[in-house]
């Protein structure tokens, strides 16, 4: 069991590695440091909170099942963090490129992440064809995640896992 552990956290680190090694391409930075921010706490409360008073209808009922599995979606992150205390990639890995400033909270999963799919969920159900701009939105908030040396795969993915079950769930209670 050990060795599967040991044989996925190595997978894991190679895969970041293979994503963050690009950090020094100018016009990749410059979108990555810009897409990261829109899985920011600002960022998405303020877009969830207009779409909720200048929506209406069926809109405005997904726009309200996005804000509750935004704020729900943040207690098991919360949770996992702790029971799970993983050290971010750029404190395990020396040849990490990152930024100045960077998050000292432990990494597993990603916040951002979470955050970015428990919104856009509700939104895909709602308007199937939104996918089209949604979800390149969504999976590039969480390669950003990788590529500013913040995350490894694997909190990326549980992140993403996280936040389209809480968007799927409060859709459903709520609509």
């Amino acid at each position: 069991m050990m060795r599967k552990i040991q044989t996925l956290y190595q997978f894991d680190c190679k895969v970041f590695q293979q994503i963050n090694s690009h950090f020094d391409k100018r016009i990749m930075n410059l979108f990555f440091r810009t897409i990261t921010q829109i899985g920011g706490v600002l960022f998405i409360s303020v877009t969830t909170l207009l779409l909720i008073i200048f929506t209406s209808n069926q809109t405005r009922l997904t726009a309200i099942s996005s804000a509750a599995a935004l704020a729900l979606s943040h207690i098991p992150v919360q949770l996992v963090k702790k029971l799970f205390p993983r050290k971010r990639p750029y404190l395990q890995i020396e040849t990490t490129k990152i930024l100045p400033n960077p998050l000292k909270d432990h990494s597993f999963p990603s916040g951002h992440t979470t955050a970015v799919f428990s919104v856009i969920a509700p939104f895909l159900i709602h308007i199937p064809l939104l996918s089209i701009v949604l979800l390149p939105i969504g999976l590039g908030v969480g390669i950003s995640r990788i590529y500013l040396g913040l995350h490894y795969p694997s909190d990326v993915i549980a992140g993403g896992i996280l936040g389209v079950s809480f968007g799927c769930l409060c859709f459903y209670f709520v609509s």
